[in-house]
């Protein structure tokens, strides 16, 4: 494996699911590259394929009905499409962890959560059963976890949806992962406790410098902890770019709507306004733009094959449009 490079680079991501009604196109071309101590947030609505990228990376598609018919995921240069299983089990855990949207699914209910994670030393760390226990508890001191000593021993159900979900993260980093990614990590959990998580993984992240993937459909927390944002539709990125330039200038209706839509602590307003229709149906997604059906501005182009170009309109911002220069020039079509 190379240390030059991108940590971990998507390129022209693909994956098809075959179902009893066809063949779903549930990623369309995601391509991202992650650097050594960077943030990616990976947004867009549910059923915009987020998820799926992450478990293609993770090499945890379901075998018998998932397919990758082209593109390249690398991580440190090496090609992990493809992979065999027994060399990708060497990677997850040591290399590229995920801590899963919900902890209380995630984790085992009838094994304590001392146990669960220790296991990840036994296992992946050749550490004695004294060692692995002394290991764990260090760990879950480390994210948080009162009295880790005591707790060992408690099942998942016996804690709250926030230490359950520190539990969680104690497991994914405690071989220190160079990547890790969060697939909704905050769903299900109030906002202050949403607030601590999300400062816990930036702290850790400070001290290994390990890439973070953040998978979330939550635009206020992309903004506090991001650097760069993948704005994803109906398995395809519609905008990608710099944080700060993406709030502030957006290049795809799309992310207009979606930004449109959140609340502004320091203005008055009505009703919100709200990106009208549906996603449309993977197992027949429309020709040209995905979202031309659902857009206040289309033009002719975008109903037809091929699919808008991806436009950089500033440097390090990308949106696939064919009026992206329009849109980040600020002109708005009113629903």
């Amino acid at each position: 494996m190379s240390d030059t490079g991108p940590l971990l680079e998507v390129r022209d991501l693909h994956v098809r699911f075959r179902t009893r009604d066809g063949v779903v196109s549930a990623v369309n071309g995601m391509s991202f590259t992650l650097d050594a101590g960077e943030t990616i947030a990976i947004l867009g609505e549910s059923g915009s394929g987020k998820s799926v990228t992450a478990q293609a990376i993770m090499g945890i598609l379901p075998s018998k009905t998932a397919t990758i018919p082209q593109g390249s995921i690398r991580y440190r240069g090496t090609e992990l499409v493809g992979l065999r299983e027994r060399d990708y089990r060497q990677l997850r855990g040591a290399k590229i962890a995920m801590v899963f949207q919900d902890a209380l699914s995630a984790l085992n209910p009838v094994t304590s959560v001392g146990r669960q994670v220790s296991e990840m030393f036994r296992v992946r760390g050749d550490m004695s059963r004294r060692q692995a226990k002394a290991a764990a508890i260090e760990v879950m001191s480390h994210v948080g976890i009162p009295d880790p000593a005591r707790r060992f021993n408690d099942y998942p159900h016996q804690f709250s949806g926030g230490m359950r979900q520190r539990v969680m993260i104690a497991t994914m980093i405690a071989l220190r992962p160079s990547v890790l990614i969060a697939d909704e990590p905050t769903t299900a959990l109030d906002v202050t406790v949403q607030a601590q998580i999300m400062d816990l993984l930036k702290e850790l992240q400070r001290e290994t410098g390990t890439g973070l993937i953040l998978i979330t459909h939550d635009l206020g927390v992309v903004a506090s902890v991001a650097d760069r944002i993948a704005v994803m539709y109906a398995g395809r990125v519609m905008e990608q770019g710099n944080v700060d330039e993406i709030y502030q200038r957006q290049a795809n209706p799309y992310t207009v709507g979606l930004l449109e839509s959140i609340p502004q602590i320091d203005e008055r307003v009505g009703r919100l306004p709200a990106i009208p229709g549906l996603p449309p149906n993977l197992l027949a997604v429309p020709p040209g733009c995905p979202y031309h059906l659902r857009c206040a501005m289309p033009i002719d182009p975008c109903f037809e094959d091929p699919a808008p170009p991806f436009t950089q309109v500033a440097p390090g911002h990308h949106s696939m449009c064919w009026r992206a220069e329009e849109v980040y020039a600020g002109e708005r079509v009113a629903r």
